[in-house]
């Protein structure tokens, strides 16, 4: 695995921004959500790859030595952790994208389903 560094991460922001733009320019419904199915993946889309990351962020800032122990830090530490909570909720999208592909594969005859369900 290459090393990560901040270039890495905006790369797969940069990714997004891409797909966003793709997306407004009016493509085609089941590409469109062929493209966005593994984002919204149940287990290991963008919600729940960012709620445990912003986990993974907390633990490693209180738990690091170096990391000055104030109520401020603490709260703040609080509110990452309250972050990734409402993250991982937004994980029931993926029942979303279920519900779109059957309207759209029935109206296009495709198939219906999560990637796994298929």
């Amino acid at each position: 695995m290459p090393a990560l560094t901040p270039d890495t991460i905006r790369s797969a922001t940069e990714t997004l921004s891409l797909l966003t733009d793709y997306l407004r320019e009016s493509p085609d419904p089941e590409e469109a959500l062929a493209l966005v199915e593994p984002l919204l993946d149940e287990y290991t889309g963008l919600p729940v790859q960012l709620a445990d990351t912003l986990r993974a962020l907390a633990r490693a800032l209180q738990d690091h030595p170096d990391v000055p122990r104030t109520l401020a830090g603490d709260l703040l530490i609080t509110e990452l952790r309250t972050a990734a909570w409402e993250q991982a909720d937004q994980h029931s999208l993926h029942g979303v994208l279920d519900g779109l592909r059957e309207l759209y594969g029935s109206a296009a005859g495709g198939v219906q389903g999560c990637g796994r369900c298929r």
